[in-house]
């Protein structure tokens, strides 16, 4: 992403979430870095749609209105899917994806699996992805 566009969604997010404290604003501005490095690295014909009034990033891909919730394993707050499936319904989206992100290889996919496993992700979520944020790639868990 180039300075000027990230300067200028910043900026947006400053003027559209005013209502927020500094840290969600922080954290909002870290979803848009990942929705957009995630699109650059999946499929940049992909239309973002809604980035800021949810943590769920609502995109277009070939017609399709799909969500991308972005997780950190070591960062995020406590993860209820129930509030995804709702979502989903609430904004007729044809699929929900799941998307950790990894700033580097030292998590293990074992992680990744018993997560899934313990909040019931397949589930609720129809694809499921670890994306490697500095090394720019996206693997399939589903």
């Amino acid at each position: 992403m180039e300075l000027s566009a990230f300067q200028e969604l910043s900026e947006k997010i400053t003027l559209e979430c005013f209502y927020m404290s500094d840290s969600q604003q922080e954290e909002k501005i870290i979803q848009l870095i990942d929705l957009h490095h995630f699109v650059e690295c999946y499929n940049q014909s992909l239309k973002v749609i809604d980035y800021v009034n949810n943590p769920v990033n609502i995109i277009e891909e070939n017609g399709i209105k799909k969500g991308i919730l972005f997780y950190d394993l070591k960062f995020s707050s406590a993860l209820n899917p129930y509030e995804s499936d709702t979502f989903k319904k609430e904004n007729n989206l044809q699929e929900l994806w799941f998307v950790f992100v990894e700033e580097d290889t030292k998590t293990l996919h074992s992680q990744h699996s018993d997560f899934i496993t313990e909040n019931a992700l397949e589930i609720f979520f129809d694809k499921i992805f670890v994306f490697n944020f500095f090394q720019s790639l996206i693997t399939s868990l589903k």
